[in-house]
């Protein structure tokens, strides 16, 4: 699969040469004329812009990239246009001055198909949606009222997993492997009551979940070469763990509405996020609805995150 891949790009770049041949001089000429006040950027092809001047290491091409231009580089990702910023001066314009003109996400074709169109806080572009989404996520899911009241289930499973190192007698354990049970089994408890071994499928999916995320899809960056995608089987991929997931999360909700009960405040603040999610919905009397295919895509990037996180906790035992 990897060969057929570099193969198309082959395909693809010699293409480039051969439409740059067919160009009208004139045209390059007067399109150079009428080029904008734009940051430094470095030549690029037809059709696939600047995707051949980037490496295995993106971060790596993108700091080769602003040494030769400046801390500003403008690149071009087939049509889209990509602002490289690699400075903390350049960074704190952007993400505190400007905050609003860069606020936006654009709309790529794997997120936006496993997220329910974008309808997360995460991949959802700015607008009243994401504004929504963001403040019953703040309020409601991550304020510190709400991280404490699951304090006793992060200490009850800490508690169980220092008891079996200590039942291991003094032997060689697997401590890598231990932090990522007790994460698992901390995220599955948090978000949806239940405990890692009732999901493993669920972690499954996550992680495929995430490399999907990190694969390049042609057709976001050039869609009218979206069949080169097809042609690799990431479409097929992609409609397979959105399909497995929106299953296993519409079976995790119609759990939890079969076990609704309505319980007093104090008890309020032992429920696990679906059932946080489902209150809100419930008792929703504003004009945003919260659907339910909102609803699992909060619940999915929230487990993302806390899946990512335990990765990193790994990355440096």
């Amino acid at each position: 699969m990897f060969l057929s891949f570099q193969f198309l790009v082959f395909l693809l770049i010699s293409f480039s040469f051969l439409l740059l041949l067919l160009i009208p001089f004139k045209y390059l000429s007067s399109a150079s004329k009428t080029k904008k006040n734009t940051p430094p950027s470095p030549p690029k092809l037809p059709i696939i812009g600047n995707f051949h001047q980037l490496g295995s290491s993106n971060h790596q091409s993108f700091r080769d990239l602003s040494r030769k231009h400046g801390p500003l580089v403008l690149i071009h990702l087939g049509s889209v246009p990509v602002l490289v910023v690699s400075s903390a001066e350049a960074a704190r314009e952007i993400v505190k001055t400007h905050d609003l003109v860069f606020s936006s996400r654009p709309k790529l074709y794997i997120p936006d198909k496993l997220t329910y169109g974008s309808k997360d806080i995460g991949f959802a572009p700015y607008g009243e949606h994401w504004r929504q989404v963001k403040s019953i996520t703040v309020l409601h899911l991550l304020s510190n009222k709400r991280v404490q009241s699951f304090r006793e289930i992060r200490e009850k499973l800490t508690a169980s997993m220092i008891n079996m190192m200590g039942e291991s007698c003094g032997s060689v354990v697997n401590l890598s492997e231990m932090i990522v049970s007790l994460t698992n089994d901390i995220i599955c408890e948090v978000a949806f009551g239940r405990t890692y071994g009732d999901y493993l499928k669920f972690i499954d999916l996550l992680g495929r979940f995430q490399i999907l995320l990190g694969t390049l899809s042609v057709g976001s960056y050039i869609p009218w070469l979206s069949w080169v995608d097809w042609l690799r089987g990431l479409g097929g991929r992609t409609n397979r763990v959105a399909k497995e997931l929106d299953e296993f999360l519409d079976g995790i909700i119609e759990e939890h509405i079969n076990n609704y009960k309505t319980v007093d405040e104090n008890v309020d603040q032992r429920k696990d996020l679906v059932d946080i999610l489902l209150d809100l919905q419930k008792g929703n009397t504003s004009n945003f609805m919260l659907e339910r295919d909102t609803l699992k895509a909060i619940i999915l990037v929230r487990s993302i995150n806390c899946n990512s996180l335990y990765k990193v906790m790994i990355r440096y035992n």
